[in-house]
């Protein structure tokens, strides 16, 4: 994708009509941020001075603020603070055109702002911050909501054990029944937080072509040496994820930096291209939840001879899953040609990743590379459904049948997460997907019931 081309409006947010509030002293600045907003679906509401946007808000309801820094009467650091002491689930942005580092940390530390962003600035960038804010606010909502069902569950097991001593039976059954419930509010929890991930993994892949889907397949790869070198579930799972976002501190990237092998890089976009990891690790460290995973994504680049970047860590300092996931996502760099120019064919990859085995990569990973992948075998290379399961198209579909795998497009976009189960209106859309300009044959692994019950015909 070229930055100068406008940005696609992401679906979601059509839906959802997010209110804007844009303030700034200049009529210029607010004419052309309304002029950048609305047509991405944005309802967008103007104020020339903090005071003004107060007043607005105390009237109108606002998703998202954005203030320039240097007002008259009040600067965009007081007028943040207001906001967040008055509205605290408004997201906060800063507009800055001038290199006032105590204005802006005072705008970071009183008004807790999401982002600062510097004028002159690139519509597509500020496109793109504008919609992960939203994003991350109506998770942070999803989150809080339910929190709050949680706590109110708790309340009502409180409750219900003041009565308990009346009947013993009851109070089995029923504490038995409170904790399946907020079992099963916690599994949804972790398998949104876990979609929302891989949604947001596709970004990058939007970008450039060949990246289109690498996430996902870097993920996979990652996940399965994990598992042969036997680590716990959680060490697995975060792994996982930080296969999926990896590519993270890209996101600013220009289109030729991105689409530029690592071995061709001038001296200017090499050190550019060297502070990813730790600008990836950056924007996860406010997830607590990812702290894991942030550790993993800083370290990707560390290498088991003490050469990497950017910490120049060695050996069995590189946290584990970073070790990995190197391992995982160079075996497919060298496929894409983004170290290299030439793209490699996957079995002369594995013999190369192989023979860095103690230098580039950990010993112990290799042996479980070797394990996962052998030399002709590749991600993406067809193979058979596993035992239970079907691949199925989207006309053999049925209500109630169960997806076992990631659907993802052919552009590399999640259309449905694994276990779903299928519903009417799901089916008519994946069929629907197909048949539009944008689609394609959709493979979906399903699972089979016993005694083959589901009739399908095999997509190809």
């Amino acid at each position: 994708m070229n930055l100068a081309e406008p940005l696609a409006k992401p679906a979601a947010l059509q839906a959802s009509g997010a209110r804007i509030l844009c303030v700034d002293d200049e009529p210029n600045i607010l004419s052309s941020l309304r002029r950048l907003l609305r047509p991405m679906g944005y309802q967008v509401m103007l104020a020339e001075s903090g005071a003004a946007g107060l007043a607005l808000l105390e009237t109108q309801q606002a998703d998202l603020v954005i203030s320039d820094m240097r007002m008259p009467e009040m600067d965009g650091a007081h007028f943040l603070e207001q906001v967040r002491a008055r509205w605290p689930d408004t997201v906060r942005l800063l507009l800055t055109g001038y290199a006032d580092v105590q204005s802006i940390l005072a705008a970071i530390n009183n008004g807790e702002i999401y982002r600062y962003v510097t004028k002159p600035w690139n519509d597509n960038d500020i496109l793109l911050i504008v919609r992960h804010a939203l994003e991350r606010r109506e998770l942070e909502q999803e989150k809080r909501r339910l929190e709050a069902l949680t706590q109110s569950q708790n309340a009502q097991l409180l409750e219900l054990n003041a009565g308990l001593e009346l009947n013993v039976q009851q109070r089995t059954a029923d504490l038995n029944r409170a904790l399946e419930a907020l079992t099963g509010a916690n599994g949804k929890l972790k398998e949104r937080f876990i979609t929302s991930i891989k949604m947001f993994s596709g970004l990058i892949g939007m970008r450039s072509a060949r990246l289109e889907g690498h996430a996902h397949s870097v993920a996979d790869l990652a996940r399965r040496i994990a598992r042969a070198m036997q680590l716990d579930a959680a060490e697995v799972q975060d792994v996982f994820v930080a296969g999926l976002v990896h590519n993270l501190g890209k996101i600013a990237f220009s289109d030729d930096l991105l689409n530029e092998p690592v071995t061709t890089m001038s001296a200017e976009h090499l050190g550019q291209y060297r502070k990813y990891p730790l600008r990836g690790a950056q924007l996860l460290m406010p997830l607590t939840d990812l702290q894991e995973v942030a550790r993993i994504v800083r370290s990707q680049q560390e290498r088991f001879d003490g050469a990497g970047f950017p910490d120049g860590l060695s050996g069995f300092d590189i946290p584990m899953g970073a070790r990995v996931l190197a391992m995982a996502s160079d075996y497919f760099n060298l496929q894409i040609g983004t170290l290299a120019p030439r793209r490699m064919h996957p079995e002369e990859a594995f013999d190369t990743l192989v023979r860095q085995a103690g230098k580039r990569y950990d010993p112990a990973v290799v042996k479980a590379f070797c394990e996962v992948l052998q030399p002709g075998a590749h991600q993406g290379a067809a193979s058979g459904p596993a035992a239970g399961e079907a691949i199925v198209a989207s006309g053999a579909l049925r209500p109630g049948m169960l997806v076992l795998k990631d659907l993802i497009s052919r552009d590399g976009l999640l259309l449905l997460s694994a276990n779903h189960e299928l519903d009417d209106k799901l089916i008519r859309q994946l069929r629907e997907f197909e048949q539009s300009p944008a689609g394609s044959r959709l493979a979906i692994h399903v699972r089979v019931e016993e005694g083959g019950r589901h009739e399908t015909d095999h997509a190809g």
